[in-house]
This record gives C-alpha cells, structure tokens and sequence, in this order.
C-alpha cells in the first residue's frame, strides 16, 4: 500500500514539475463564519447519495487571502454540490489527506471549480464574480493559502507532507485538463429537492441560489420535500 500511494504521489509530482506551485512559500489566508455539509439520500437501495455543501446566511464561511489585490481575494462559497476534497482514496492513509481533513479549504476549492465550469458555459450570475478572474494556478495557490490559515489559527495540525501534496495534486495536469472542461455546469445544478433539503436545514440559505444556474426564482420558496438528510459536519470559526 505504501509503494503505491507514494507512486501516486510521486506522478502527480512529476506531471506538475513545469507549473508547481511551492506550497512552502505561499502566505497564510484566513477564514471566518461557518462550514456546513448535508448529505442528501439520492433514494433507492443502493445508499447513494451527494454531499451538499450549505451556506449559513447568518454566518457564512468567507476566506480571504493575504493579499486583498489578489484575484478571489475574499470567497464566500455559495450552495453546491462537494465531495470534500478530490483525493484518490489510495492517498487517505496519510493523516491530513482525508476527504475532510481540510474541509474548509476544500470548500473554497470546491466553488471556485463550480463557478468555473459554470462561467466557460456562459453562465454570467453575479455570485461567481469574486472568483470569475481566478485563473487555474490563482486556485492552487488559494487552496494552499486557505490550508496555511487552518494551520496558523490551529484548526488542523502542521504536517509537511499533505499540504505540499494536496497542493500539488490541484496544480496538475490532470486537474488542468478538468478546469478546461466545458458542458460540466449542466451536472453541478442542485437539484429543487436538495435545494429544499438545503432550506430545510438553514433557512435562508439557499436564497442566493444562481437564478439560472439552479433553476430556481429568486422569490420562489423551494416546495416542501420528504428527501433524506443529515448533516455531516458542522464548524464554526
């Protein structure tokens, strides 16, 4: 297990050599508010289900970065789909490189790539304004600034290994190739069911819903829904 999880690493290394951003040397960034996970029960037998991530109107999660002149300099994530953070579970064995071991830099991450894929597709809704001039190496570099934070406010433990790897990994060309990816917005719509799974949870927070990306009026309450939900975790800063 060992050899193999070190031989991923290693490739991810070796396809980001040219672009790599040095996560040693990147600043410390700062959150505040709250972070919230659903998991919503897709139906059926088999137990699937989405992570839904959910923004407290009264205390949302915001990042800033060191750098207020910094493309996405202030992130505040809006409603969406998560799955934590995109590491091969081959990687878990090592501490910090659990799907929620940096949730909330996996959040930030997270919307930045949503509103991504939405904007290639033409989406123009005002909420993906404060990441629309982030380029691919800005989002490496936010995720490795949004980890730093954890570390220097003492959310998570230092370790030299994750945030270097993760970092890394986000910065390859196998990440590139899904930050150019088009036709990718259709699939990140949150369904009206979880939207009022999501409201159900946290009134309010799905009032600044993308009025096309989630097809659904702003002025319209999302309709009572009997899906299933719990919450998977729930910090505040």
């Amino acid at each position: 297990m060992f050899f193999r999880v070190m031989v991923w690493l290693g490739s991810v290394v070796a396809l980001s050599a040219c672009v790599s951003v040095d996560y040693s040397k990147l600043p410390s960034g700062s959150f505040s508010g709250s972070l919230f996970v659903m998991w919503v029960d897709e139906g059926g037998s088999s137990g699937d289900g989405k992570f839904l991530f959910v923004p407290d109107p009264s205390d949302p999660l915001i990042f800033r970065r060191s750098d207020p002149q910094s493309p996405g300099s202030v992130i505040r994530p809006g409603l969406m789909y998560t799955d934590g953070g995109s590491i091969p579970k081959i990687a878990q064995v090592f501490k910090g490189l659990s799907p929620w071991g940096y949730a909330p830099a996996y959040m930030i991450h997270d919307w930045i790539f949503t509103a991504r894929h939405c904007i290639v597709d033409g989406e123009d809704n005002p909420r993906f304004d404060q990441v629309r001039d982030v380029t691919f190496r800005d989002s490496a570099e936010i995720l490795g600034e949004a980890i730093h934070g954890l570390i220097a406010e003492k959310r998570v433990q230092p370790n030299d290994l994750a945030g270097g790897a993760i970092t890394t990994a986000v910065d390859s060309v196998v990440a590139k190739r899904l930050w150019d990816e088009t036709g990718a917005c259709k699939d990140l719509i949150v369904k009206p069911e979880d939207v009022a799974a999501a409201e159900a949870a946290i009134p309010g927070s799905s009032r600044l819903a993308a009025r096309r990306t989630f097809r659904l009026p702003q002025e319209t309450a999302p309709v009572p829904t009997q899906r299933r939900a719990k919450i998977i975790t729930q910090v505040t800063f």
